[in-house]
């Protein structure tokens, strides 16, 4: 919910997602099936809110949410409706692109989506007043790294080790992706990509998503329970 990385290479879309929590929330359900107005999701489960922050359709469509918007906001609590529920509400509809337009976001806390729908990327954000869309090109490799967490020097510097890493690796993959995600200046406990803030805030999992043709696989990684957890799918 705080990281995350879009890469296209070899025929491959790979969007990977670090989600950074305070270890006081309780542990994510790992990823199940899912039916939603209609249609079959997938996605790894928040059970204080019963909402998500990486999912994925029967369409393979991905939709990943990062706190915040472009900067860090002021909390104004109490919020409507939580964020990871904001992205089932998208998800279970036909396209989440065109619902963006239309849903209700009032006295929702900003955030920011990685939407990827019809061979189409988009960045979706709320900042507490106005809603933004841009379409990505989908052909070029991305990076977000949460506002709330990491302010612009820090955001930029983690993209520096981005490119870095994709010049550099012969060969990029899901695998290659993960290691980047998962030990990418490990030492740096306070802005790495898994970080361990005073024991309070953690990496607590790492969610990857493989969209080759009409195959995709998704890989959740508890990093707090040091379990995988793995489904594979025909898209329809």
């Amino acid at each position: 919910m705080c990281t995350v990385s879009f890469v296209k290479t070899d025929g491959k879309i790979i969007i990977t997602s670090n989600r950074d929590e305070n270890i006081i929330r309780p542990n994510a359900i790992a990823p199940q099936n899912y039916t939603l107005n209609g249609k079959n999701i997938i996605y790894p489960k928040d059970p204080k809110a019963g909402g998500t922050w990486y999912v994925v359709d029967e369409n393979g469509t991905v939709l990943v949410l990062l706190n915040g918007a472009n900067e860090k906001h002021i909390v104004k609590l109490p919020y409507r409706k939580s964020r990871g529920l904001i992205v089932l509400d998208l998800i279970a509809q036909t396209s989440p692109k065109d619902f963006w337009n239309a849903i209700d976001l009032e006295n929702i806390e900003p955030f920011t989506l990685v939407l990827f729908e019809n061979e189409t990327l988009f960045q979706l954000r709320w900042n507490g007043i106005i809603k933004e869309t841009s379409q990505l090109d989908a052909n070029k490799n991305h990076i977000w790294s949460s506002a709330t967490l990491y302010p612009e020097m820090v955001r930029e510097k983690r993209a520096s080790w981005f490119y870095h890493f994709l010049e550099v690796t012969p060969a990029i993959s899901e695998t290659e992706l993960l290691h980047f995600h998962r030990y990418t200046e490990e030492t740096n406990q306070e802005n790495g990509l898994v970080i361990n803030r005073n024991e309070e805030t953690k990496t607590v999992s790492i969610t990857q998503s493989v969209i080759e043709n009409n195959k995709v696989s998704l890989l959740h990684c508890d990093l707090i329970a040091q379990q995988e957890s793995k489904i594979s799918f025909i898209t329809i």
